[in-house]
């Protein structure tokens, strides 16, 4: 019963893939909704090189 259930965790569990994607402070919302559009999942948005950038972390369902 237990090699079962594990089983059935491992195929219905969700495989996922990811993105950095360097973002512009005065064009954050519009380049979001767009990766947002083609299904990608903002995961965290971190500071970037210099203050004028953030990289956003995206994820989305592989497949």
């Amino acid at each position: 019963m237990r090699n079962h259930a594990l089983t059935y965790y491992c195929r219905t569990m969700t495989k996922w893939e990811y993105a950095t994607v360097p973002l512009l402070v005065h064009a954050t919302k519009q380049i979001l909704d767009n990766w947002g559009l083609d299904g990608w999942e903002l995961v965290q948005v971190v500071p970037g090189p210099n203050s004028e950038n953030l990289i956003a972390y995206m994820k989305r369902p592989l497949g």
